[in-house]
């Protein structure tokens, strides 16, 4: 006669059936030393900065801290959760294209089953995407292959430790997101070599607005590859990653290359803006030739509606100067060049908010207004790293 389940689960003299439930709060070491790392983490994405020992709090993680640094293998488990490279450069164990292969015991890598699953033949074709798009996967690159890009990673890192790149916030895709350029994901430092990039129109209720999108090859540390589409990847990196900078050189180049060359394909940018402060901070209204030269992706009368509430604008409202519109100009490209070109110049005073916290503005300069007029236009025409600002004589001068 048949048993039922029932008639199963009875005759189960020695539990063998019988499951405990696991408790989903006990955490393992790894996961204790990643928690605390994350502190750190958590301080400087706060503070911008390392923590000091200023006081007990900051002194108990900048130890922590060195700690992370001394231990080679705490290095290789945190690695991947540095966001802000605190640890950086550290080696990682590599495998051989063979030995990945050999591990995948689930079968992950292996494409040679049947994929019918998904053939869809009974759901409407959104557009032509839709048709042949597929969730892109990192695939495990040979070592030969991998050794180039493993050098250049290594310099960035360098360069990096060296302050000749930073880490900053990805904020727009259109904007930060280039070929050619570096990028972190969860830690993971990522290369963007090529994308096949189509552009498209569309009517929003906000406006029209272009997109592009493609396939990219995306190189990353970890010696793997991918060829995820580009807004994917963008968001992505909004979600969890930060943008590295370009070193010196690789602004000046890329900033001129792409100066003056406008056509009907082109994205406006944004604004270069001038600014003069309204404050009646005696300590700023008494500055002459006090002037702000910044950046902005929307409207600049939009971008100072809350000027007086702002640390950026000192606190105060302010007269618009001036503006330049830009196409394909980087922002934080943009940015760099005109703090070095002006940076013996650059304002030096501290505010403080209404917490009493000290803040220290950024992109003011006490330069004669021709002088930034004419600075920008050298920018705009490709040649001004040709020059230089001299602060005592008030000139721009051939170098």
């Amino acid at each position: 006669m048949a048993k039922t389940l029932d008639d199963i689960f009875n005759d189960d003299d020695f539990g063998l059936l019988n499951s405990k439930e696991k408790s989903s709060n006990v955490k393992t070491d790894e996961d204790r030393l990643v928690d605390s790392f994350e502190e750190i983490n958590t301080f400087f994405e706060k503070n911008n900065r390392e923590p000091s020992t200023g006081s007990m709090s900051e002194y108990n993680l900048l130890a922590r801290l060195k700690g992370f640094r001394n231990d080679d293998k705490k290095k290789k488990i945190l690695k991947p959760f540095d966001r802000f490279n605190l640890l950086g450069y550290v080696e990682m164990e590599k495998k051989t294209f063979d030995e990945i292969l050999e591990d995948d015991d689930l079968g992950l890598l292996n494409t040679d089953g049947d994929t019918s699953i998904f053939n869809f033949k009974h759901t409407p074709k959104q557009d032509k995407r839709a048709e042949t798009d597929f969730v892109a996967q990192r695939q495990p690159m040979p070592e030969e292959e991998f050794s180039k890009y493993e050098l250049m990673f290594q310099q960035v890192h360098k360069e990096i430790k060296e302050g000749k790149r930073k880490l900053l916030r990805f904020d727009n895709i259109e904007q930060n997101l280039h070929i050619g350029n570096y990028y972190l994901i969860d830690g993971v430092m990522l290369y963007l070599e090529s994308a096949e990039l189509e552009t498209e129109y569309k009517n929003l209720k906000s406006g029209g607005r272009v997109r592009k999108d493609g396939r990219t090859i995306t190189i990353f540390e970890n010696a793997t590859k991918s060829n995820m589409l580009y807004r994917s990847l963008g968001k992505m990196i909004q979600k969890s990653g930060k943008l590295i900078t370009q070193s010196d050189g690789a602004i000046q180049y890329n900033l001129i290359e792409r100066a003056n060359q406008v056509s009907e394909d082109d994205l406006q940018s944004g604004w270069i803006y001038v600014l003069k402060s309204k404050s009646q901070n005696l300590e700023i209204s008494a500055i002459r030739d006090l002037y702000k030269i910044g950046f902005s992706t929307m409207q600049v009368a939009d971008r100072i509606k809350n000027a007086s509430r702002e640390a950026t604008f000192l606190f105060a409202d302010v007269d618009i100067v001036a503006t330049y519109h830009c196409y394909n100009l980087n922002m934080h490209l943009f940015e760099n060049l005109i703090h070095r070109f002006f940076g013996e110049s650059c304002l030096n005073i501290d505010l403080y908010n209404d917490q009493q916290q000290r803040i220290t503005p950024r992109e003011w300069f006490v330069v004669p207004l021709p002088m930034i007029n004419e600075a920008i236009n050298l920018l705009t025409k490709g040649i001004i790293i040709n020059y230089r600002y001299d602060k005592e004589k008030q000139q721009i001068l051939l170098k």
